[in-house]
């Protein structure tokens, strides 16, 4: 039976991840496992920066943001002498398994440590929302939430001043915050990678709902887009409508969780221990159709997820 397991997290915080943290640690002080808390991710594991956690460790924090154990990149991991490090680290401490709450990246390294006999169990955590193997990831409703509460915000300013508004929300690499945020603040348009866009075409339709009696506009664009401050100067000149640029930024990130992604991040942490304590490694675990699911880590990383392009089609036709 497996004695001794860590966890951290790694990459971009997210909201809910402190959530998961406090599910990891109660659920394998329950089966009779000692748990460790490694900091800064896997630099605090290659570093040492560890230390033995109790049920006290995590009271208090299912309601916070970012992440008690805090997060870093760390470049040497990526490296054959970084993963013997980790591996070194794990052995003089006993550690048996890993719990990784984090992205993409993460998983790999996560893989990359499996390899050399240390088990891992990653959990996703990222607000883009852009990991194949889950319908959901830790963070994500927290983040759209906070982007929508801002846009309704600007919304109101831009109200006052028959002004357009042109937001960009997070999502480097996906267009999930983007459309959702767009849909639910009833955006004019929505700019993301996987969909074509005309901004002669934005600013026609701008101008055409402007004829009838329309004289505020919100343009979401998705981060990965890059110079939205350029289309917002392109939407001003081909409208003469006033036009600003907003960039939400690393703010979509912080605030307390939600209902959804600290229940999410419970259910996961949970189940992530259960598979360590079959003594099972190299898994991804994920929400498939509400159910809680495991993937082989390179199966996982090999998966696309789709863009809800329905649902960016619903949100075009229905912008009045």
């Amino acid at each position: 039976m497996i004695k001794k397991i860590g966890v951290l997290t790694s990459g971009g915080d997210a909201p809910g991840m402190n959530a998961a943290v406090r599910a990891v640690v109660r659920t394998a002080l329950s089966k009779g496992m000692e748990v460790y808390g490694i900091r800064r991710g896997y630099e605090g594991l290659i570093t040492g920066d560890i230390f033995q956690m109790d049920e006290r460790s995590v009271s208090d924090i299912i309601h916070r943001g970012g992440t008690i154990l805090y997060t870093a990149r760390c470049p040497e991991f990526r490296t054959e002498a970084g993963v013997e490090k980790a591996k070194a680290k794990c052995e003089e401490l006993g550690i048996e398994g890993l719990v990784v709450i984090g992205g993409d990246g993460s998983f790999r390294g996560a893989a990359d440590l499996s390899a050399k006999g240390v088990l891992c169990v990653g959990i996703p955590g990222t607000i883009d929302n852009d990991i194949a193997c889950t319908d959901y990831t830790i963070g994500f409703d927290t983040a759209m939430n906070t982007a929508m509460e801002l846009v309704d915000k600007l919304r109101d300013t831009s109200q006052s001043h028959d002004r357009c508004s042109v937001v960009e929300v997070m999502g480097r690499g996906a267009g999930h915050i983007a459309v959702n945020t767009g849909i639910a603040c009833g955006a004019t348009d929505i700019i993301t990678k996987e969909v074509p866009y005309d901004l002669d075409a934005i600013a026609a339709t701008m101008l055409a709902k402007k004829a009838k009696g329309k004289q505020n506009f919100v343009v979401i664009v998705a981060e990965g887009i890059g110079h939205t401050q350029e289309i917002a100067t392109v939407l001003q000149e081909k409208t003469n409508i006033e036009t600003r640029a907003t960039i939400l930024g690393h703010v979509q990130r912080g605030g307390n969780p939600t209902l959804r992604d600290r229940v999410e991040a419970t259910r996961m942490g949970y189940y992530a221990v259960e598979l360590l304590e079959a003594g099972k490694g190299n898994r991804v675990v994920g929400i498939k159709n509400s159910e809680i699911v495991d993937y082989d880590i390179q199966e996982a990383l090999s998966m696309k997820k789709p863009y809800d392009e329905k649902l960016h089609h619903i949100a075009e036709q229905i912008a009045f």
